[in-house]
């Protein structure tokens, strides 16, 4: 069967930006216009709305200068409005080739919004496609809440699709913009509208507010539909759109009626990039990019992957440039650990397994996080061997703050049998402890790793005498690495996990 090609638009710059919140710079429009383009390799991106300011204006401009130079202006799109051709000349002065052209698919927006009559609508509607045209600007037309306009009033919306489909346009554009559609409705509204208009090109743009974002996706594209309108991590508004990730891999596992040229190996790079110029975390267990998805808790779930893949499916992590991980707890078996200690290159017998195993249980009832990393002091702890034996021991410190006067610290610790002792000030107790660190360090002519992430928490609904666990994130030439702590002090949290960063690193 000959696969028929579905084209996916990215939003993300546009639509996503619409997050609470959420707010790119015009360097970040262009850094991510190029990672979508060049290497997710999605066939459009909609990168700002017309008129919105003078940042999203020198924004466009960025990207579409960088986007003739490699010859695919036509695939930048811009958001305009039935404005008498205010966009359109917004866009001429960015240079901008294609317009989304913003109008009403529903009688009752038209009605209670514009206060306008159909043929008011559609006379001011083919006054922007001319003056478009005659400028060289390629137009799409959004039917704004189509998804209310096919429920309540049809009759509407085919008049107005009579109209457009006459229409020098390109592409005629679907939304469900309040989210409200069952995946049954999607396929019947898109099956209807597709078999009347066959000559058409028809999008589907789909929000997630009952979380069918993905479903609705599903029954679009059985329903005929020729393009996707998708975002990265599901940004958008209220409870955003249909996810990028999630959708392409239901496209290429479960509809082979079509394809799509994006390269899936790149997803999860894209959507963490994403997530670091919002600052809005991926759910650990988000579908695709969350960080849990590719990790196996339970020690039979490790075992049946050791014997024939038992527990594998199509969605291996490999196809999203990831890997899978085995998670260490109290519901780990002695698969889940040796898989960790084959990644580090450690081996244990039997009965050295058994133990370790029995002491992250106990640890996990505890509720206490167990790492990777952590592994070779469990084991120093539970078998008392050398071979894993502590060379960095911080022996003690003094923490000092006081109100008017810059924190400092005072510690001495030991490597190799040596105590070293610094002092140093910093910007808190923590930032002057590890300035104390980094004077041993430049003695030892050992530089230490960078610190790249820094977390904190303690359980839900807990008290201030609560155990307080921070996760620091470390990072080398070769990788990253996280650390952990607990203590009910954070400072004390914080440098119980720096110690376990420094036992990492000593050679």
């Amino acid at each position: 069967m000959k696969k028929r090609h579905l084209e996916i638009m990215d939003t993300t710059l546009r639509d996503g930006e619409q997050t609470s919140g959420v707010s790119f710079t015009a360097s970040e429009k262009l850094t991510l216009a190029k990672l979508l383009l060049e290497e997710l390799q999605v066939d459009r991106i909609e990168v700002a709305s017309a008129r919105v300011s003078d940042g999203e204006f020198q924004a466009v401009k960025n990207i579409i200068d960088w986007a003739n130079e490699q010859d695919c202006a036509e695939k930048v799109e811009v958001l305009t409005f039935v404005d008498g051709g205010t966009s359109i000349e917004w866009m001429l002065k960015a240079g901008a080739k294609v317009q989304n052209l913003l109008t009403k698919g529903s009688l009752n927006h038209l009605t209670h919004q514009l206060k306008k009559t159909p043929e008011q609508h559609f006379e001011a509607i083919a006054q922007v496609i001319q003056r478009g045209n005659e400028a060289g600007i390629t137009t799409n037309v959004y039917l704004e809440d189509w998804s209310n306009g096919m429920r309540n009033s049809q009759d509407y919306v085919f008049q107005f699709l009579d109209f457009l489909t006459k229409q020098p346009i390109k592409r005629v554009l679907l939304p469900d913009t309040l989210g409200v559609l069952t995946h049954r409705e999607t396929f019947a509204f898109l099956e209807k509208t597709i078999q009347r208009y066959p000559n058409t090109h028809f999008d589907f743009h789909g929000h997630n507010d009952y979380d069918l974002g993905v479903a609705n996706v599903m029954e679009a594209v059985k329903a005929g539909c020729h393009g996707l309108h998708l975002t990265v991590n599901g940004m958008g508004e209220r409870a955003g759109n249909a996810p990028l990730a999630s959708a392409i891999a239901v496209i290429n596992d479960f509809l082979p009626q079509v394809k799509t040229q994006v390269n899936e190996t790149s997803l999860y790079k894209v959507s963490k990039l994403v997530s670091t110029f919002t600052g809005f975390g991926i759910p650990a267990n988000k579908p695709i990019v969350g960080d849990n998805v590719f990790t196996q808790t339970a020690g039979i779930h490790a075992d049946g992957d050791n014997k024939h893949n038992l527990y594998f499916s199509d969605l291996m992590p490999e196809r999203f440039g990831r890997k899978r991980k085995y998670a260490l707890g109290k519901m780990s078996g002695k698969a889940n650990i040796q898989k960790n200690l084959e990644e580090l290159g450690l081996t244990l017998n039997d009965e050295e397994l058994r133990k370790v195993t029995a002491r992250i249980i106990e640890l996990g009832d505890k509720k206490e996080r167990v790492t990777k990393e952590d592994l070779p002091y469990i084991i120093s702890d539970v078998l008392d061997s050398s071979s894993f034996q502590q060379k960095v021991f911080i022996k003690s410190y003094v923490l000092t703050h006081a109100k008017g006067l810059q924190p400092s610290t005072t510690l001495s610790m030991e490597y190799n049998g040596k105590v070293y002792e610094e002092h140093a000030s910093g910007d808190g107790q923590f930032d002057a402890f590890m300035n104390a660190l980094h004077k041993v360090y430049r003695t030892l002519k050992t530089k230490l790793p960078e610190l790249i992430d820094y977390a904190v928490r303690i359980p839900p609904g807990s008290n201030s005498d609560a155990l307080c666990e921070t996760m620091i994130t470390w990072k080398t030439k070769e990788r990253d690495f996280v650390t952990t702590g607990l203590d009910s002090d954070q400072t004390v949290s914080a440098i119980k996990a720096t110690e376990k960063m420094l036992n990492i690193i000593a050679p």
